[in-house]
């Protein structure tokens, strides 16, 4: 019995298999062929951050991942950490920035809210920007921190990934974005010259209403142009 229980305890222990044993090692060519998300916002305002990542290699990516994490531009920011694959962010949130100030209990704040129910697909046939509202929830969030996951990308096929957003802390932000083919190290997404596959934008949130006026069928509207 206490040989068997020892056999129980290592197995408990991390005696098992590894994590990422399963995981193949190699280079997946990846191309952004889309990403956008407004340079210029207001608070209380929704955007959709848009990534398009196809597969352009000849074998299928095992996981395709997002890490997404946000640093305050104005002077405060994040302290940024790697670990495994991925970048992960310092436990904060992929849109939230840390304050540093030591009388704060939680210093790590908003700057965007992700919507419910998303990051989404705009893959599916008829699903748009518009309705995707309606569309089934698709990134699954990775023990990785900041970290979204879609599975696996056959070779020639592309995802197409909307973040839903809604500004709630005014200042100017670097977003930035990383890919990856897997969770654990192994399958790394690289561009056609074998370069990490990464980015950024640059959005600053502004605190000012937007100018509205009256159209000539008397509906308010923000575009008061000549």
């Amino acid at each position: 019995m206490a040989a068997l229980a020892l056999t129980w305890g290592v197995s408990a222990c991390g005696g098992g298999q590894r994590q990422d044993v399963t995981e193949r090692s190699a280079n997946f060519p990846v191309q952004v062929t889309k990403a956008k998300f407004s340079n210029h916002q207001r608070l209380a305002e929704t955007a959709d951050l848009e990534l398009a990542i196809k597969n352009v290699g000849d074998q299928t990516i095992p996981d395709l991942a997002v890490t997404i994490y946000t640093v305050d531009t104005n002077g405060s920011g994040s302290v940024r950490q790697k670990a495994g694959v991925t970048a992960t962010g310092s436990g904060q949130g992929s849109f939230n920035i840390r304050l540093d100030n030591p009388n704060l209990a939680n210093p790590n704040r908003p700057a965007w809210v992700l919507e419910d129910e998303y990051p989404k697909l705009l893959n599916p046939p008829g699903v748009t920007v518009k309705n995707l509202s309606k569309a089934p929830t698709a990134g699954a969030v990775a023990a990785q921190t900041d970290t979204f996951h879609f599975g696996a990308v056959p070779s020639g096929e592309q995802k197409d990934i909307d973040w839903r957003v809604t500004a709630v802390r005014a200042g100017t932000y670097t977003v930035h974005y990383e890919v990856a083919a897997g969770l654990q190290g192994k399958a790394k997404a690289v561009t056609t010259d074998g370069s990490p596959v990464k980015d950024e934008f640059v959005v600053t949130i502004t605190s000012k209403s937007p100018q509205t006026c009256v159209d000539g069928g008397g509906r308010v509207t923000t575009r008061c142009g000549p």
